[in-house]
């Protein structure tokens, strides 16, 4: 097995943050200094991050969270600020957020010590959809929503084209349904501010075939055993797409 794969399957990190921990020298094979590309025995090497030794999960947890406004999505702030892993601390394991939503946003956040599962549902190429509730004020806001279903570019970075349907319109004021499937940082609020809009409510309420439902803003639940199935790596849904109207 890889050794960044078998650092995350222990259920200490994403992959991808495996390596860093790799590159950076964090991480012993059986006492000496281990490189990026190294495969390892997981029933034989002894494989340690700063100096713990990790053990091979086999039981994992998964966690769905309704993160409210005001919280960061990391598990610890240099700011003091509250973190989503202060409202999953009675969970009986250490959770990390499989994805990221923004201080002011709010929403569906799957947590886990799963870090396959995790690295599979944040990388943009496997598509996973994930579908916001979106409030936003502009001139002809309709009009402007529309524009998202096309490629738009904001401060250099081109985005694709979302799916978009508008559930109501008032005024300046609308409030649409927007689905995306890559995952850029602050996608949404990145392509809304590019067409001449401002976003003044974002919540999530669906990823990966799963919906948020009714579950209050600042409390979790565990997955059900299909919804966890959903979500393991293979395993993951798309879901079924919002079609413009």
């Amino acid at each position: 097995m890889r050794l960044q794969k078998f650092i995350s399957a222990c259920g200490v990190c994403s992959r991808r943050r495996a390596e860093e921990y790799i590159l950076a020298g964090r991480v012993t094979v059986n006492g000496k200094t281990a490189v990026l590309g190294m495969s390892v025995d997981e029933t034989a090497d002894q494989v340690c991050l700063d100096g713990r030794r990790l053990v091979l999960c086999r039981k994992r947890t998964y966690v769905m969270l309704h993160k409210p406004r005001g919280y960061v999505t990391t598990m610890s702030d240099p700011q003091g600020r509250p973190t989503v892993a202060d409202l999953v601390k009675d969970a009986g394991v250490r959770l990390y957020p499989a994805g990221r939503l923004d201080f002011l946003s709010e929403g569906l956040l799957i947590m886990t010590d799963d870090g396959e599962t995790a690295n599979r549902l944040m990388h943009p190429s496997n598509g996973v959809t994930k579908t916001y509730h979106v409030s936003v004020r502009g001139d002809d806001p309709t009009a402007l929503l529309r524009k998202l279903t096309k490629p738009v570019e904001y401060r250099g970075v081109r985005y694709r084209p979302a799916e978009v349907r508008i559930l109501r319109t008032s005024g300046s004021g609308a409030k649409a349904e927007i689905t995306l499937r890559e995952g850029k940082n602050r996608e949404i609020r990145n392509m809304c501010a590019a067409v001449g809009l401002t976003v003044e409510r974002l919540i999530r309420v669906a990823q990966g075939g799963l919906t948020l439902g009714d579950l209050p803003a600042g409390k979790w639940r565990y997955l059900t055993e299909e919804e966890a199935k959903r979500l393991q790596v293979g395993g993951v849904e798309a879901g079924e797409p919002i079609k413009n109207e």
